[in-house]
């Protein structure tokens, strides 16, 4: 990375820090691991210090779940402790969605960055519209889904998740409230699921970007070592102050501000690709 356009290393550091900060928060607060936050402030720097557009989104993308192996360890640490990630849905889900994250992350490495992009904030919008226009929390079923529909839910949520960068709390959140769920055990449990996506994600995208060209300094594959080291201990300082927070707020209150979260974020990045 240089300095290009008055941008600084000093400047990408601050930058970094502030948005793994706001990342560990909404983590602990929200279950959804940082990424909604990492992945769009990295795709907008990496360019500024001279990272090729054409790498930028994957970078962003698979630097974002390295980033999400550690916050969600300690988020969903802290929610465990507090007595609300349910052990046994882990168990019965996690290695679906450590599936899907395998073959999200395969699909992510053969398409474009601006593909990335634009599937980034069409997701997020349709979500956080979905939340806004529903105050309450809007139920569908009175239980989880069994048999081959939860092997399948679980995956799509890994497969989405991993290949927009993000933890599986932005899916998975409103799929287990859908069902009747605790909100506040849907943040915990899905904080948990963040490192089933994370980690085969994270490797993918690195195996995936090894060859790749224009890659920033400091990189394995699509993974940014610069600025994982820069913003993970931010995540880790800030994911307990999100928990506790989360464990003061009612269900609705944690449902708006992740909707105006996802909003803000989906028209900031599709403005990107026009």
């Amino acid at each position: 990375m240089m300095e290009s356009d008055g941008i600084t290393l000093a400047a990408l550091t601050a930058a970094l820090a502030a948005a793994g900060l706001l990342a560990g928060l909404l983590a602990g607060l929200l279950g959804v691991g940082g990424g909604i936050v990492i992945v769009p402030v990295l795709f907008y720097l990496l360019p500024l210090v001279g990272v090729d557009d054409s790498v930028s989104m994957h970078t962003a993308v698979g630097t974002s779940l390295a980033s999400i192996v550690v916050t969600s360890f300690y988020s969903a640490r802290a929610h465990y402790r507090r007595g609300v990630v349910d052990v046994g849905l882990l168990r019965t889900w996690g290695p679906f969605i450590g599936l899907g994250a395998l073959i999200g992350t395969a699909v992510a490495g053969a398409v474009q960055g601006a593909f990335l992009t634009g599937f980034f904030g069409v997701f997020a919008f349709a979500v956080a519209v979905q939340m806004l226009l529903s105050p309450e929390v809007s139920r569908f079923r009175l239980n989880l889904p069994a048999g081959w529909a939860r092997a399948l839910t679980a995956a799509l949520i890994g497969a989405v998740s991993s290949m927009l960068g993000i933890g599986g709390g932005t899916l998975s959140v409103p799929i287990l409230s859908a069902c009747g769920y605790p909100m506040i055990r849907a943040v915990g449990t899905a904080a948990a699921f963040g490192a089933a996506i994370a980690l085969p994600g994270a490797i993918g995208f690195a195996v995936s970007g090894w060859n790749a060209p224009s890659l920033p300094p400091f990189s394995l594959g699509y993974v940014n070592l610069l600025s994982f080291a820069v913003i993970v201990p931010m995540t880790m300082t800030a994911a307990p102050w999100g928990a506790r927070l989360a464990h003061t707020a009612s269900p609705q209150v944690l449902k708006r501000v992740f909707a105006v979260f996802l909003l803000l974020t989906a028209m900031r990045m599709l403005a990107r690709l026009f």
